[in-house]
């Protein structure tokens, strides 16, 4: 049995996300307008639904699974990538015309913030302001990645350190954010973004448009500086100079001639082992170690 079929397995999984998907959809068409028809095609695009199905493993196994936190944690998220795409100038998401190109950028900005809006609006509804709490340190985080990635653009010089507090913000605070809606692990919700967002990272260099949503080489377009991108810089004044603004062909094959993936996945696969170590007590624990090695191999 693979990772990803550990993780599937999981009693309730399935019909939780199902309930999710639903409320996700009753959620967002609960204002009609323009801003809830972009919503919806925000919706129609899929995804993994990962944030959720974290906050149901991470939740105990005879207790209600967290629905309310699981939905807002996903509108958060379809809200970031509603916004990035629209920041980037992205044009594809997930096989599927970003949400700017199909209805305008104002419709797309608007939209995104209804995206979040919806998603406290739903917290609020639960009535537990710890839960709100934590969603707002996870939005607050958001955009202050976002802000560091945008002072980072075109710097070749980026430390690692930085990208990897970029990593924690941009995606592990969301992560931690569905593992406590659980009652699961901070830690390990953190860990697991960090190695989610590197490994992801690796396949946009890598030339995987399926399992990123993105046109591969996106990062190195818009100037983002990213794990494989900086090794390779330091070894290949090549791609030091794409990085930092310069011609972009052939660097990517540039890139991998440095071993610069490999090391970045050494670098996941780090990760995910530290957030492994943070599961002391889960009682899922199985379905979220294996969700750790699926992340870093993304064989979903």
């Amino acid at each position: 049995m693979s990772a990803l079929d550990t993780v599937r397995a999981a009693e309730g999984l399935d019909a939780y996300l199902r309930e999710v998907e639903a409320r996700l959809d009753e959620v967002v068409a609960r204002y009609p307008g323009l801003v809830a028809h972009v919503g919806r095609s925000a919706l129609r695009a899929g995804g993994k639904r990962l944030r959720p199905a974290l906050a149901f493993l991470s939740s105990p196994v005879d207790a209600d699974p967290p629905l309310a936190g699981g939905v807002a944690v996903e509108l958060v998220h379809m809200a970031t990538l509603v916004h990035d795409d629209l920041i980037d100038g992205a044009t594809v998401r997930r096989g599927h015309a970003a949400a700017w190109r199909e209805h305008g950028p104002e419709a797309a900005k608007a939209a995104g913030d209804y995206l979040f809006a919806c998603a406290f609006s739903i917290l609020a509804e639960a009535g537990d302001p710890v839960l709100v709490s934590v969603l707002a340190d996870a939005a607050l985080s958001l955009a202050r990645g976002e802000a560091m990635q945008r002072l980072q653009r075109h710097d070749p010089d980026t430390t690692i350190d930085a990208y990897l507090e970029r990593c924690a913000l941009k995606t592990g605070k969301l992560f931690e954010a569905a593992c406590i809606f659980g009652g699961g692990s901070a830690e390990y919700g953190l860990n697991l973004g960090i190695a989610f967002q590197i490994a992801d990272d690796v396949l946009d260099c890598a030339g995987e448009t399926i399992e990123t949503g993105k046109v591969p080489g996106t990062d190195l377009r818009e100037g983002t500086p990213t794990l494989p991108l900086l090794l390779a810089a330091r070894e290949d004044e090549v791609v030091r100079a794409a990085l930092a603004g310069g011609p972009k062909d052939g660097v990517l094959v540039r890139v991998a001639a440095t071993g610069a993936l490999e090391r970045s996945r050494e670098m996941a696969l780090l990760y995910a082992s530290k957030a492994r170590a943070g599961l002391d007590g889960a009682e899922r624990r199985a379905e979220l170690e294996a969700l750790a090695e699926a992340v870093v191999e993304r064989s979903f």
